[in-house]
């Protein structure tokens, strides 16, 4: 018999959600089998969506070498740290993810990714214990491709992550801006609307009009700069969809320089061999908040940014030298 008390960083999940987390490596079926049969909170059976409090008491009639091969085991050693942090406070931290870094970790790179880096820097600094923690690790609300750089937001408590989420789902509390150099000249501001589909196979989306089955995309871009052959623009993204911004310029005829899955290839050919550029040119430069309520009222007009990296500055002094 196992006795779990809900803490801080476990209250206000749902039963199955919590248990998901805690017996990370168990099937499905285990886990609802288990509420049915071998679970209790608080001394009662419960169903999967009771949502539990803090001080709740969850028993586990399991046997220890089930809870052993269920449970997640801790990493044993730390993931170098290769980010930079633009803003720090108790409940979040926005931190500048390098070039060629992943998020998450995938089957390629399960140990060294940004969200391993953010955790292991928050335990050093004494901001998270993971042996007091029953299921709640720091996570990012915002991801940014292997070769986009710029800033992810982590939500350092599960109350804040929790908030953070709900913000970014709700669309007009958490603004952000991304910096990127297309092709062309654009001397007016586009709001993009479509829809999108994702092939997964092949890891790229189609932008769809509007009037066809998908998800929703939403992006405004807006013109900072511009030469002979390229604009400097702000992207701002309404929605966060997979490879958003740079699918949705393509659609609009001005694609990222050196996109290759998205972009011109002779557009693509010039910038590499005059800029020694090979990847897409994008970086998510600014955070703003508004709107803010409850635990993180205090975010309300905060504005948090990230400078641009060095192969951007260049390219950028190098094509558009009055700006």
């Amino acid at each position: 018999m196992i006795r779990v008390e809900i803490g801080k960083n476990e209250q206000n999940q749902r039963l199955d959600k919590f248990l998901r987390k805690y017996l990370e490596n168990a099937p499905l079926s285990y886990i609802y089998k288990a509420i049915r049969k071998d679970v209790k909170v608080n001394g009662k059976r419960c169903k999967e969506d009771t949502v539990l409090t803090l001080g709740d008491e969850v028993t586990l009639y399991m046997q220890d070498e089930d809870l052993r091969k269920f449970q997640r085991k801790q990493r044993t050693s730390r993931a170098k740290r290769q980010f930079k942090v633009a803003y720090e406070d108790d409940n979040i931290i926005a931190v500048e993810k390098p070039f060629g870094l992943l998020t998450h970790g995938d089957s390629t790179e399960k140990k060294n990714h940004l969200a391993n880096q953010v955790t292991d820097y928050l335990i050093e600094k004494g901001d998270y214990n993971p042996r007091l923690e029953k299921t709640f690790t720091p996570a990012p609300v915002n991801r940014l491709d292997r070769n986009t750089t710029g800033l992810v937001l982590f939500g350092k408590t599960n109350g804040a992550l929790q908030n953070l989420n709900q913000m970014i789902r709700d669309k007009d509390k958490i603004s952000k801006y991304y910096m990127t150099i297309v092709s062309g000249q654009l001397k007016k501001e586009l709001h993009l609307r479509d829809k999108m589909v994702k092939d997964r196979s092949l890891n790229k989306v189609t932008v769809l009009p509007m009037d066809q089955e998908g998800r929703d995309m939403e992006t405004v871009v807006r013109p900072l700069a511009h030469s002979a052959k390229y604009t400097l623009v702000e992207v701002e993204i309404i929605t966060g969809r997979t490879h958003q911004i740079r699918a949705h310029l393509a659609q609009a005829g001005h694609p990222v320089i050196g996109d290759v899955k998205y972009g011109d290839r002779k557009v693509n050919h010039i910038v590499r061999e005059r800029f020694n550029l090979n990847t897409q040119l994008l970086h998510a430069y600014k955070l703003s908040f508004s709107n803010c309520s409850g635990e993180l009222a205090y975010l309300n007009e905060l504005v948090i940014t990230a400078e641009l990296p060095e192969d951007f500055m260049r390219i950028k002094k190098q094509i558009f030298e009055q700006y």
